[in-house]
């Protein structure tokens, strides 16, 4: 049991109300058909599971509180009474409770009965909401008891001597967790063009619930989940539906107890079906996520004037939930590696795509361009590798010889042997024209007449010695594709862009295209080993491929004994990507990306981990490790790096999670300063581990 902290959320970073979270629940049980108190104790039996798991909205099934299939005893006054009874008896045993309890019930209301979805707080009722839409076709026959509340709009209904608001036009909003707002449908309400739940969502309702009495038939259960996916992503919206179980009648239909949660169009949690006993679906709904999703896709809000005139008569009923501030975990999955999918299948697909997106780009630019061949330099590390075999399948597919590809090693002081050699193997299996360029000698010559230290023989190896090298390499490049008719194609990734690590102008920043631009430091690898096991190449260059995922990311631009390591200077890439998916995509504050963070990589036993990563390289980073990388990459993201990224070549867009051109997804200031985001970084004293 967890201990329920009604201390300011403020206080603790360990708190997900505090980082713009809600935890939902979506329950099912074995209803006691026409056994209303029954039915009131087993909701609040769970009701009180759910408190003690800090959930703020706990859904239940439709007409829970009498049973659904209980059919023309719907029209029974004993019945009737009795649920009015059983439903005092919830909004008396929810007093002490968290949740908002969403319940299933008949009611009385002028001259017929309403088959409604009750919201009860803390010993009161907010609300009531009729369902809409009633079913009359095959096996339903519910228009025979009940009333539509299709037209049910600015109302009240009495219960239990007390008038409460009545309608489907209700929103409730908890004034403590801001971007809580619920709206409840039921059942067949999300099966008709436009659900009640679309216009709510308009109106600002983020969480939308469903009180489901659906029978299950063959087929049924993915026909819901495709209308409760479907509603999450057209709404961008939370969806939490709850269905009957076991315990309803079965004179001619079945039950499954189906419960899902989706977000945007996510399945977050979801129950076995044909429970033997009481279930609940658990999720931490992100309401900063769908917050930013509308603040960002702007015909959301178009669409919600072009309705106005039913939109703008939404009532809204408060209520405070005081949400527990103690740590409650983190109840959603949470990717390592935001770009990288953990599930095989999806990752598999998103390989594909991304592959196919970027020799199609650069095969439509070669073709819209006359046809030029294509100069690269390959070093023998992931980024040049991938170009290169993006470019031999697009002249593959182009059928253009795989000898118009004009590839270069280029190697310099620190150059070794390993990746040398792997780029040689590789540009030999894929029988690109090869050579290679020692660029050492002009190195020298530059670094002697800029009077640098090097060349007197001091081992001096600043960021002049590494930019010579280069800058000489790009160089070299450009007059190399003027002197053979070809253009320059990139090899810098999207990560190398986010943190500026790169040369500008006569550098690795700089091509006549680049195909790697939308591509992550965290996807490239993966990007490999599907091209090897899908077989785009033959065994030989597969074989090297295969080597050169072995080797460490290095640039080799300084001479030593010990390898010059990448993410030992500026930080690891999975956590930088880990940033700069939430930056980028959702905009949100660097503290929440550090509990986002917290969560995914503070123990590497916990989660799924993508397909084919190395045993070895599977590790944890606490919290004032994840802390600094932060600040690190707030610092170069937004104070430094951005006049690299606003003149950026030409490349394709590859990920949902965005790009960085200028032309595309991120346009910013070259001139800002990083100290907005710092500041909120510093709200937090972590060096404790978040203590």
């Amino acid at each position: 049991m967890v201990n329920i902290d009604r201390a300011p959320i403020a206080d603790n970073f360990r708190s997900i109300y505090q980082h713009g979270f809600a935890r939902v629940a979506a329950c099912t049980g074995h209803a006691a058909i026409a056994e209303p108190h029954a039915n009131a104790e087993a909701v609040l039996g769970q009701a009180r599971r759910c408190a003690d798991e800090g959930v703020a909205v706990a859904v239940f099934p439709e007409l829970c509180l009498a049973g659904y299939s209980i059919e023309d005893l719907l029209l029974q006054d004993a019945l009737l009474d009795e649920v009015e009874a059983a439903l005092a008896d919830v909004v008396s045993g929810s007093a002490d409770l968290l949740p908002v309890l969403v319940v299933g019930a008949p009611l009385r209301h002028r001259h017929r009965i309403y088959n409604c979805a009750v919201l009860v707080h803390r010993g009161r009722i907010l609300g009531v909401a009729p369902k809409s839409y009633l079913p009359n076709y095959r096996e339903f026959y519910e228009k025979r008891q009940i009333a539509a509340g299709d037209d049910e709009r600015g109302g009240t209904i009495l219960i239990g001597g007390a008038s409460v608001p009545f309608g489907t036009d209700l929103l409730f909003a908890a004034e403590d967790v801001p971007g809580l707002v619920l709206h409840a449908e039921i059942c067949e309400d999300m099966w008709v063009p436009v659900p009640p739940s679309a216009e709510a969502a308009l109106a600002g309702a983020t969480v939308l619930v469903n009180l489901s009495g659906s029978p299950i038939t063959v087929g049924r259960a993915e026909d819901r989940k495709l209308l409760c996916r479907s509603a999450s992503s057209r709404c961008l919206a939370a969806y939490v539906y709850a269905a009957a179980g076991l315990g309803e009648s079965t004179t001619d239909l079945s039950w499954d107890g189906q419960t899902m949660i989706y977000e945007n169009g996510v399945l977050l949690a979801e129950t076995d079906r044909f429970p033997q006993d009481e279930r609940h679906a658990v999720a931490d709904i992100d309401l900063d996520l769908l917050r930013q999703e509308r603040q960002r896709m702007g015909t959301f809000d178009d669409n919600r004037r072009t309705h106005a005139a039913r939109t703008g008569g939404y009532r809204q009923v408060s209520f405070r939930l005081d949400p527990p501030a103690t740590d409650l975990g983190l109840r959603r999955r949470l990717e390592r590696f935001p770009f990288v999918p953990a599930d095989p299948a999806r990752l598999a697909q998103d390989c594909y795509e991304a592959y196919n997106i970027q020799v199609a780009g650069l095969q439509k630019r070669l073709a819209a361009i006359g046809g030029p061949k294509v100069v690269i330099g390959v070093s023998g590390g992931l980024d040049s590798t991938h170009a290169l075999i993006v470019a031999a399948k697009a002249m593959d597919r182009a059928g253009r010889p795989r000898s118009d590809i004009l590839a270069f090693t280029l190697p310099g002081f620190a150059t070794g042997e390993h990746t040398k050699g792997n780029a040689h193997k590789l540009m030999r299996s894929l029988g690109v024209t090869a050579a290679e360029l020692d660029i050492t000698p002009t190195a020298r010559l530059m670094l002697k007449e800029m009077g640098h230290p090097f060349s007197a023989g001091e081992p001096v190896y600043d960021v002049t010695f590494e930019n010579v090298q280069a800058g000489l390499r790009t160089d070299y490049l450009f007059r190399l594709a003027n002197q053979r008719g070809g253009i320059v194609l990139g090899t810098g990734d999207l990560s190398e862009l986010a943190l500026g690590w790169c040369t500008y102008g006569v550098g690795d920043q700089m091509s006549h295209y680049n195909v790697n631009s939308g591509v992550p430091k965290t996807l490239i690898q993966h990007l490999i080993r599907w091209v090897i096991t899908s077989g785009q190449f033959d065994a030989d260059t597969n074989a090297t491929l295969a080597a050169i995922l072995d080797t460490e990311i290095s640039p080799e631009l300084v001479p030593g004994e010990e390898l010059q390591s990448t993410e030992s200077k500026i930080g690891p890439y999975a956590l930088h990507d880990f940033t700069l998916f939430h930056v980028l995509r959702y905009g949100f504050r660097p503290s929440k990306i550090g509990f986002l963070a917290w969560h995914a990589w503070s123990a590497p036993d916990a989660g799924d981990w993508p397909p084919g990563f190395p045993e070895d390289e599977r590790v944890a980073y606490d919290l004032p490790e994840i802390w600094h990388w932060l600040e690190y990459f707030c610092r170069r993201f937004f104070g430094f790096a951005q006049f690299k990224r606003s003149a950026m070549p030409n490349g394709p867009k590859v990920l949902a999670g965005g790009s960085l051109s200028p032309r595309g997804d991120w346009r910013a200031p070259s001139d800002t300063t990083a100290r907005t985001w710092l500041r909120d970084l510093a709200r937090w004293e972590v060096a404790g581990g978040g203590e």
